[in-house]
């Protein structure tokens, strides 16, 4: 009778790993919404609560950067900008950069920052990637705010800047950015587990791969092989293309962008199937 019972039961929530390796469950996501918003509200509080200028950080952060790269490579090393002024095109790449980068970054270190979390109790492990990719967006939207206003002296009081149509894209460019960084991200996270190597392979690897993305130099005076070099990142079409939406100047090539969104597509694709894979025995190599 107590048997009966037993298998007659509904059960609220069911647990098991028999799902597919590209499977994402939506609705569990969306069931775990208010944990996904506290790690979200973590991120934030937690990385800057012990400063002095607190979330100031983030506005002074890409300033200085940009101010940085304003004096080693237009004022000493002669990098022309083109026509754009040099502070408000290191300024535009390097907000973009952050983000793509701290995302990358943090994404990949899901699992062996947080082993001692999954291995107490269960709840979708895509939450804490996606909450790096929330917290980062608030990032990214403060220190875009700072562009912006910058931008808007450019356009309005200098007038050297005239942008264009292709400004209405500038979401678009940005989700692909974001789906790109989490692609790769839970690639290297998952990989991590076994190979501990990458973990700071990452870090150099992507301060290298900066140099390969206009952050720095335009596209426009890259000439030769370097040139290809720089297309085959699949960043630069979509820096390239968020820059001609505010600046109305440089390269919008739409074939090099359908390749910077195959490219994400299948980093994303093999991120899901490698992340589902590994999330089903990770505690047993962490």
């Amino acid at each position: 009778m107590a048997d009966n019972t037993i298998s007659n039961e509904q059960w609220d929530i069911t647990i098991n790993s028999g799902r597919g390796y590209l499977d994402i469950n939506v609705k569990e996501i969306w069931r775990y919404r208010d944990l996904l918003l506290l790690f979200v509200k973590k991120d934030i509080i937690t990385v800057y609560k012990q400063t002095i200028l607190g979330p100031v950080w983030f506005v002074v952060q890409p300033i200085l950067t940009s101010l940085m790269f304003l004096f080693v490579f237009n004022s000493i090393a002669k990098i022309s900008t083109g026509d754009i002024s040099p502070i408000l095109f290191y300024l535009a790449g390097t907000t973009l950069w952050n983000y793509f980068a701290d995302t990358l970054n943090v994404t990949s270190k899901t699992f062996t920052d947080n082993a001692t979390i999954f291995g107490k109790v269960y709840f979708p492990r895509i939450i804490l990637p996606l909450s790096k990719v929330a917290s980062g967006l608030i990032k990214f939207l403060i220190q875009f705010s700072m562009f912006a206003i910058i931008w808007l002296y450019y356009v309005f009081i200098d007038r050297s800047i005239v942008p264009n149509w292709y400004i209405l894209l500038t979401p678009v460019w940005l989700l692909i950015v974001v789906l790109l960084s989490l692609g790769f991200g839970i690639i290297i996270t998952s990989l991590t587990t076994k190979y501990r190597d990458l973990t700071f392979l990452i870090g150099f690897g992507v301060q290298l791969a900066m140099y390969i993305t206009p952050v720095i130099i335009p596209l426009s005076q890259v000439h030769g092989k370097k040139r290809l070099l720089f297309l085959l990142n699949p960043l630069t079409s979509l820096f390239e293309a968020f820059k001609y939406g505010f600046f109305g100047r440089g390269t919008f090539d739409i074939m090099w962008i359908m390749y910077s969104i195959a490219v994400t597509i299948v980093f994303l694709v093999l991120g899901i199937i490698i992340f589902n894979k590994v999330e089903k025995r990770f505690i047993d190599t962490v």
